[in-house]
């Protein structure tokens, strides 16, 4: 176990938004974000927050209240995010390219009020509305709201014209519209800091494929957020900048990419999605002092041909995380990041979303191999016997727990898995078992190997094998199905689909495609299938459960017989 200590950090009395509110006084022209290349001062940040905070207020969204956020990073995120925040509403955070009827489940598990989501999922989101429990106001925003003039026209002559026909229901209105109501005679109720009050609802999943609300307060935030910076070992102040390209649904994106970056004066430069070129065009032109993001990003910079002889020397940090970073990644990006002038190496974290985002990470003066490096301050680590409370010596595998200020509060309305993951031991505080297998070093490394849940990463998200394969066997055709993670060189695993059919059902191109038209409408895009093969039988354990690691085995083999023949 890393030694328990008393809290070295100093953790302000603050909510998220005070302690934003707290730069924007020391440097109220300073950028606090950036979007396509129009600046948003500090100053101009909080009057932002404060409109939109008015504009709920008018609403009736008040202390405790839920909102739902569907949407990318782009302004408007960061706006409501805060405001909800400083009138002590809860901000559920929900993936845009969630699937209809995922929307309808988590606006009806938060018991959500509102829902804002940008134009271009305006109508999969009003028809997950209709399948709500209670009313739901449906705030819409535009992306060429937010760019200068040129960008503007030039972006609703692209994309934008598709959309402009939303919102088309009675129940929704354009986030321009909505801010009108926040008139300045309206007067704001004084921000209240509580350590046991829920701020923000992210979503992780389960062996049982039904996600789970994790409720974090502002301390968590917070704290992970002064924790990184600490971690970092290096200036993250006023004038410097982060390319934000992890969303902020995202407890990596939303933690580190967005609040730390914040809270300490620094500015985002805000990216809505991934894409190759544009992310070079990022850093070619914008120069960001520090990234962070997932493998899949990191090798895909290996193979951006519009950053061959582009000078990375302004960076300063570099973070992976969402995934293990192999050894062999790691060694090529350290090698692209040398041929390219910076004069630092990719250094990795490692967390969950039950602790925001990241817990633990690779100093940057002492790699070791397959370390996931050193706890954060004031958070311990300690690895057990799977299944116990007892502690095991340095060097034996067992599950990782730990133990911090960024700890989640709970899950939402989910007692037992609650009591499961968070633990009080005879020391009196809280741990969270992660449900990963690792080890520590007597010099208190943290070595991850695997995890124990069933589960399948894909481009940096999580994605529930049981999920799908309720949604497969729901079909007509199906008799039972599989799902496991291939692995594959640019999303770290692909997502392949086992399926069995009834007798007498003929695999073919029909069934494959109303198979397919069922998972879109209940999975998120990103968790689809992108292989499916049919079997006349999958191969079963002793108790008749399908032997899914058999099948990962033979996908293992299968891969590495097509690597033979390409030598």
């Amino acid at each position: 176990m890393t030694q328990p200590h008393p809290y070295r950090l100093s953790y302000p009395e603050m909510t998220l938004f005070q302690m934003v509110e707290q730069m924007a006084q020391k440097y109220p022209k300073y950028p606090a974000y950036e979007f396509y290349s129009t600046k948003t001062s500090y100053e101009k940040f909080i009057r932002k927050i404060e409109r939109a905070a008015r504009a709920f207020t008018a609403m009736g969204i008040s202390s405790g209240d839920v909102v739902t956020i569907c949407l990318p990073n782009i302004p408007q995120a960061l706006d409501c995010f805060y405001a909800l925040n400083r009138i002590g509403a809860v901000a559920n955070m929900v993936h845009p390219l969630s699937a209809q009827n995922e929307i309808t489940f988590y606006l009806n598990f938060s018991k959500s009020k509102a829902i804002l989501t940008v134009d271009m999922f305006c109508e999969k989101v009003e028809k997950a509305i209709e399948q709500v429990d209670s009313p739901v106001t449906l705030l819409i925003a535009r992306m060429q709201e937010e760019l200068n003039p040129a960008l503007a026209a030039a972006y609703t002559l692209k994309e934008g014209k598709k959309y402009l026909k939303f919102p088309s229901s009675g129940h929704a209105m354009l986030w321009k519209d909505f801010l009108k109501k926040g008139t300045k005679d309206i007067v704001l109720p004084e921000s209240v800091y509580d350590t046991k009050k829920t701020s923000v609802i992210l979503y992780s999943g389960g062996t049982s494929g039904i996600p789970k609300g994790i409720c974090l307060s502002d301390l968590n935030f917070n704290a992970c957020a002064i924790q990184a910076k600490d971690a970092i070992k290096q200036e993250l102040c006023q004038g410097m900048t982060m390319l934000s390209c992890m969303p902020c649904f995202h407890g990596f994106g939303l933690g580190i990419n967005l609040h730390t970056v914040l809270i300490h004066g620094a500015c985002c430069i805000l990216m809505p999605s991934f894409n190759g070129k544009s992310y070079a065009h990022m850093l070619a032109k914008r120069k960001p002092n520090f990234i962070a993001g997932v493998p899949t990003i990191f090798e895909a910079l290996l193979h951006i041909p519009e950053l061959e002889g582009v000078n990375l020397g302004f960076l300063k940090g570099m973070f992976c995380g969402g995934d293990s970073l192999s050894v062999e990644l790691k060694k090529k990006v350290d090698a692209f990041l040398e041929a390219h002038g910076a004069d630092i190496q990719i250094r990795e974290g490692y967390g969950l979303t039950e602790c925001v985002t990241a817990s633990c990470l690779t100093p940057s003066d002492s790699y070791r191999e397959n370390s996931i490096g050193l706890p954060f301050a004031d958070t311990d680590y300690c690895i057990v016997r799977p299944g116990t409370d007892e502690e095991l010596p340095y060097g034996t595998e067992g599950e990782i727990i730990l133990t911090g200020p960024s700890v989640m509060l709970r899950y939402l309305d989910n007692p037992q898995e609650t009591a499961q993951t968070l633990r009080t031991l005879a020391d009196g505080r809280v741990w969270l078992y992660t449900g990963d297998l690792g080890h520590m070093d007597s010099d208190g490394y943290i070595y991850f190997r695997q995890r124990i849940k069933r589960m399948i990463i894909t481009n940096g998200y999580n994605v529930y094998p049981g999920q799908i394969e309720n949604v497969i066997d729901g079909c007509p055709e199906v008799a039972y199905s599989c799902i496991i993670g291939v692995p594959d060189p640019r999303r770290m695993q692909r997502i392949r689909a086992y399926i069995v059919l009834k007798d007498g059902i003929a695999p073919d191109e029909d069934v494959k495609q109303r198979i397919m038209a069922r998972l879109r409408l209940h999975v998120a895009a990103y968790a689809l299938p992108k292989e499916m093969e049919f079997r006349p039988e999958l191969p079963k354990t002793l108790v008749g459960k399908v032997a899914y690691r058999k099948l990962e085995e033979e996908a293992a083999q299968e891969l590495k017989g097509k690597e033979v023949q390409n030598v």
